[in-house]
């Protein structure tokens, strides 16, 4: 190979090792903001009117907020391959319908997988004891969990299931969930309404924002390998070169 172009196969493999480590680290800083963001609401738990739901320009925020709401008479998604405690399970999710108006998506907690991964038929909805059917919803608005690698259709529902049942996701996506769920006059809040584990209602539950997914220290660790990758592609390619020119 001609010293060119090798020198180009090694400065592609080198730029794109550092292209990833810079990506990685970028994520560490952006987990490490959203911790901070988050410990500093719930350390204050003040709460919010219903309508921040809604404000797209607070899309990206968090929230603590009290909202009057009732649950709509419809499927549940269940978020697939979520752990808690080493076990594998699912998150809970289901629509509400706010007094204020519009509509919010609630996470009402984990449940265990069976072996088999059958999905119940039929999932009970939360019923209240007010004689509106609404509750008071408490918790923080944060938005939909990170989707990763969008590989297929966001959600489905397994085979055996009636057309009734609950909804298998692989990812959170609002605008597929309002498109299968939600109601067409009916605005879906951009943010995921995670309740307080204090409330008596739904199932397991907490408010730890990166239970699934990697924290920020993770992340530096694979910066720190890819960088280290792209550095010995280079110091590679420059021995080679001196090799090259004794000759």
């Amino acid at each position: 190979m001609p010293l060119w172009a090798g020198w180009t196969v090694a400065l592609l493999a080198a730029s794109g090792f550092a292209a990833l480590g810079t990506w990685q680290a970028g994520r560490a800083v952006e987990k490490e903001r959203l911790l901070a963001a988050s410990a500093e609401v719930l350390r204050a738990r003040r709460a919010k009117p219903a309508q921040v739901a809604f404000d797209a320009s607070r899309a990206t925020a968090m929230d603590w907020v009290e909202i009057r709401a009732g649950f709509a008479a419809r499927a549940p998604v269940l978020l697939d391959n979520q752990q808690r405690d080493g076990k594998v399970g699912v998150r809970v999710y289901r629509i509400a319908y706010p007094a204020a108006g519009g509509e919010l998506l609630v996470d009402l907690g984990w449940l265990p997988m069976p072996p088999d991964r059958r999905l119940p038929a039929t999932m009970p909805a939360p019923v209240s004891d007010a004689a509106d059917g609404r509750f008071v919803l408490r918790g923080l608005l944060v938005p939909p969990p990170s989707a990763g690698l969008p590989i297929g259709p966001p959600m489905a529902r397994p085979r055996g299931v009636p057309s009734t049942g609950p909804w298998l996701a692989t990812r959170i996506d609002l605008a597929a969930i309002d498109g299968a769920i939600g109601h067409p006059d009916r605005t879906l809040a951009p943010r995921v309404l995670r309740l307080d584990p204090a409330l008596p209602l739904g199932f397991e539950r907490d408010l730890r924002l990166l239970a699934n997914t990697l924290p920020p220290e993770k992340h530096r660790g694979y910066a720190l390998q890819w960088f280290g990758l792209s550095a010995t592609v280079l110091v590679v390619a420059l021995v080679l070169t001196f090799r090259k020119s004794r000759r």
